[in-house]
Order: structure tokens, then sequence, then C-alpha cells
């Protein structure tokens, strides 16, 4: 069967310069920052190349993955074959989790809620499957303060989510995790330290916990 360009270019050539932009040391440690804390059953949505898999505390027991890339899982192979612990692809839709309610102590999701056509039903859906007590551990880019640089972001995102597998720039992380009943106990957002230009590189590291505190 003859692939589409779009079609090729999402599933052959996306996962490839996704790899290759967030595996930078600055990433990295923006990666071991969301992944503080992570402990027990752990599902991570948007697994991609495994690149949070150095990053995972010993206190967690059991990886899921979400990943839709045929791609991105094969290249994760030495990485996971690397891992202390076994890593299994649970499913392809971080929308629709297969998992039970109340199935996991965290959630882990990096790069990734840019990405996903409806991210509020995709919180809602990692809200689901938390345990009570649970958190969700996330990393994302996305809307930046400043009139200026979000007026470029805006003029910048249809382009980019054509070049990018459905990208965007302008998502409110923070809002949008509220917005799905989470409550954030950790906030921390900053342009990463040399990383590219502004309209990209404005991002949150935040974890909310499933319900608040009583």
């Amino acid at each position: 069967m003859v692939r589409d360009g779009a079609g090729w270019w999402t599933e052959q050539v996306v996962p490839r310069l996704v790899d290759a932009s967030l595996s930078a040391a600055p990433v990295g440690r923006l990666r071991a920052r969301a992944c503080a804390g992570l402990h027990g059953r752990v599902l991570e949505i948007g697994f991609g190349s495994g690149l949070n898999l150095p990053h995972l505390p010993a206190a967690v027991t059991a990886l899921d993955a979400v990943e839709p890339a045929d791609l991105a899982w094969e290249r994760s192979a030495g990485r996971r074959a690397a891992a202390p612990l076994e890593v299994a692809r649970t499913g392809l839709d971080g929308e629709r989790l297969a998992a039970p309610d109340g199935s996991y102590d965290a959630v882990l999701c990096t790069f990734t809620l840019c990405t996903v056509p409806d991210p509020a039903r995709a919180l809602a859906e990692a809200r689901r499957v938390l345990r009570p007590g649970g958190a969700l551990h996330l990393l994302e880019h996305g809307l930046a303060p400043g009139r200026r640089v979000r007026g470029w972001q805006r003029r910048l995102e249809p382009l980019q989510g054509r070049a990018f597998g459905g990208c965007h720039l302008t998502r409110d992380v923070l809002a949008l995790v509220r917005a799905a009943g989470l409550v954030p106990d950790l906030v921390h957002q900053a342009y990463v330290a040399t990383g590219p230009a502004r309209p990209w590189s404005y991002v949150t590291v935040v974890r909310a916990a499933r319900d608040a505190v009583a």
C-alpha cells in the first residue's frame, strides 16, 4: 500500500525529530524534576523512545506505557533492555485508557499533552486511573508569558502542527491541569536553558494530586 506524504512524515520522521530535539541535557534535567517522587505502579502516557527511563526513581515497581508511534516504541528497545524493570506497552491512545479506575499510583506525561487532539479528555483519563492519593507528573511546553512571545506562538502554531504531528504551542498547561480537577502542589515554570527560541521553550513541570488534601 502506498503511503501519503503526510502519513509517512508523521510516522517515520516526526518520532526521529522529537527524539533528537528532546534529548538535550537541559531537557534531561527537567525530566528528572518531573520524575521525582514517582513510586509504585506508574502509567506513562506518551512513552516515546523511553527518554524518561534513566530518570525513574528506584521506588517505581512497574511501568505501563501508552505510545501510538510504532517507530518510537522500536527506538526505545535499547533503553527498555537497560532498564531495571519491565515496560509493558498497554495502549496507543492517551484519550482512551484501557485501565480500570484507580489502577496506578502515578501517571507520567512528558511532551505529549501538546499533541493529543483533546488534552482535557486525556487529563480526565489520567485522573480516572489514579488511585486515591495518586498524582500526575507532567512536563510540557506551552503558552508563554508575555504578549510578544504569545503573538509569535499563535502565528507559528499552524506550521508547528503540520511539521510536528499536531503539536500546539499555545496550550495553557496549568489551566488544563486545574480544569481536569487535578490539584497542583509542585509547579515549576521557566524557559529551557540553552533551549530553542522562546515560542518553543517555555515549559511547565507540575505534580498534581488526584484529590485535594483534606
